[in-house]
Order: C-alpha cells, then sequence, then structure tokens
C-alpha cells in the first residue's frame, strides 16, 4: 500500500496525557446526539451521561456539553414519565438541550455542530458522539474510559479531523456495507480520494469524530447532508489537503440484534450514491462536456448498486 503524505500520515491511538494542556483558551465541546428512538433500557444511556457529567465538571478543558433530541423523540415520548425524568435531571442537569427538527442524525449534527461553533474559538475542538451505542456493556464501559483521547488527538497532534473506527468482522452488516457500497461506490465516483481516504479509515461512514474549528468552519460554509456527511467530510479533507487521523474506538454496536435489516442497508447504499452523483456534479459541472463523462459514470455506478444489493441480499436477507 502507497505510504500516505507525511502531512497526513494515520495517527495511532495513544494515551491520554494525565497533565493535559491545551493551547491557551482552547476547549473541547462535546456534543451529544440523542437517540432517535429512545431504548426502553436506560442503561446505555445512564452510563453515557456519567462520562458527560464527569466532562461537564471540567471546566477548563471541557465547554458545556450539548445534547440534541429531536423533536419527534421528544412528542413520542412526552407522555413518558421515565423520559421526562432522565430528561429533566440527568441530560438537562450536564448538558445544554438542543431541541431540533431533523430530517435525519446527520441533520442533527448540523444543528449540534452549529452551535458549539458559534460558542466556540479558533483553537477548539468539536467531538461529536452517538448516544445510541451499548455504552453499559463492559465493552462499552471501557471504550467510554477512553474516548476522550479521540478529541485530544486533534489538539496534541495538530489534526483537522479524526475518526473513530469501531471494531467488526469480515462479517459485520457495517463492514459488508462499506465494503460492497461506500467503497465501491467511493472508487466509482472520487477513485483518488477513495484510495487516500482508505489509508485512513475502513469506516468512512463512523458517527464518532473530532474536528477543528477551522476545518469546521470550511465545513459549515459548504452544503451540509442529511445522510453520510462523514464520508462528505472526508472528501473536503482530501480535495484541501488537511490532516486526518483515526482512533480505534474499539468493539462497540448500535444494532440492538447485531446486525442491519437488509432494507436499511439497500437504504444506506442508496443514499451514499445520490450524496457522491451530487458531490460529483458541484464539482465538474464547470467542466465542458462533463455531462457525458457523467452518463459513464452512473451507468457505472448503477452497475456497483446492484452488485452491493445482490451480496447484502445473500449475506443479510
Amino acid at each position: 500500500m502507497k505510504k500516505a503524505p507525511a502531512s497526513r500520515q494515520r495517527t495511532s491511538p495513544k494515551p491520554a496525557s494525565k497533565g493535559f494542556d491545551p493551547l491557551l483558551g482552547a476547549k473541547i465541546h462535546p456534543v451529544v446526539i440523542y437517540p432517535f428512538r429512545q431504548p426502553r433500557d436506560y442503561s446505555d444511556l445512564e452510563e453515557l451521561y456519567r462520562l458527560i457529567a464527569r466532562l461537564d465538571s471540567e471546566k477548563g478543558k471541557y465547554a458545556r456539553p450539548i445534547t440534541v433530541i429531536d423533536r419527534k423523540t421528544h412528542y413520542t415520548l412526552e407522555g413518558s414519565k421515565p423520559f421526562i425524568e432522565f430528561r429533566n435531571n440527568t441530560v438537562a442537569r450536564h448538558s445544554d438541550i438542543l431541541d431540533a427538527w431533523g430530517v435525519d442524525t446527520c441533520q442533527m449534527w448540523y444543528s449540534g455542530l452549529g452551535m458549539a461553533f458559534e460558542k466556540g474559538g479558533p483553537d477548539d475542538v468539536y467531538w461529536l458522539i452517538p448516544g445510541d451505542f451499548n455504552y453499559g456493556t463492559a465493552i462499552g464501559k471501557d471504550v467510554l474510559g477512553r474516548l476522550h483521547d479521540l478529541p485530544e488527538i486533534i489538539m496534541e497532534l495538530k489534526q483537522d479531523i479524526c475518526v473513530g473506527e469501531i471494531a467488526t468482522d469480515h462479517g459485520n452488516s457495517k463492514q459488508l456495507i462499506d465494503t460492497y457500497g461506500t467503497f465501491a461506490l467511493l472508487y466509482n465516483w472520487f477513485p483518488k480520494e477513495a484510495q487516500e481516504i482508505r489509508q485512513f479509515t475502513e469506516r468512512p461512514r463512523s458517527e464518532f469524530f473530532a474536528v477543528r474549528h477551522s476545518f469546521l468552519h470550511e465545513v459549515l460554509q459548504q452544503r451540509w447532508y442529511a445522510y453520510e456527511q462523514t464520508v462528505v467530510m472526508l472528501l473536503q479533507a482530501i480535495f484541501n489537503n488537511k490532516r486526518i487521523s483515526r482512533f480505534f474506538v474499539g468493539n462497540i454496536s448500535d444494532l440492538p440484534e447485531g446486525r442491519e435489516s437488509l432494507g436499511s442497508a439497500m437504504q444506506q447504499v442508496e443514499r451514499t450514491e445520490r450524496v457522491l452523483k451530487t458531490i460529483w456534479r458541484e464539482r465538474n459541472q464547470p467542466r465542458v462536456g462533463w455531462t457525458e463523462q457523467y452518463r459513464i459514470l452512473e451507468s457505472q455506478s448503477e452497475q456497483v448498486r446492484r452488485t452491493a444489493f445482490l451480496i447484502l441480499q445473500n449475506l443479510l436477507g
């Protein structure tokens, strides 16, 4: 495998320094994305908000955490006493709640990161924390204990974006979707960039990431996508020669049954294709003769998508 340029070499996870000393005035902004579907068992969320409480208590290092809650979630559960009590006594106690109407999770990211950005400064780092993983398990607790390394890599090693990579085996549904869907489509539409992205991560759709203030500023000025925004940010980082690194999260899952349904997997592949088509057109429309090249790539993309559907049907159906 070709070695990545020095400015973009992958970063191995490293222990956080005990005497963390960020740049003068710099802070880390935790942004929690509350689960769209409230689990019946609150143990995972309770464990997550133990971490958030600790972050909230370290005022010199962290900005006040933000929790983004979709209003559909709120109205679905407005009659639920456990939800109301957890929201008021735990979530609101340790974070500022941002109520948002979101098409999908990535739009919740947009609202939360945008709110944090407006409160931040030029040396700050923004840390996205998905709320729907199994944090209450032994593995989940271990992950929470070192997850703070993710934004610290940005600060200490002067990176622009750090992607958290969860562990999966070759038969895991996320692995299958990324291998036969995400990367296959990336190689069709953006082959050079796809090769570079794969040097940094096998999880280009990860929900775990941290981003530097200056890069987030650039990203927020571009079109934001309701789906697959991590892929978009990685492409933007490659386009603009940003410094990318990864953090190994561990064997943690957000799938209650351990795997995606076939319908969900197909939908994720379709979404990725739509986003990549749009980005390609935006970048290539100024070129003479772009429509002919687009038709060729679109025909190839359809074959990639159909092949991915067949493989996913055989393995997940």
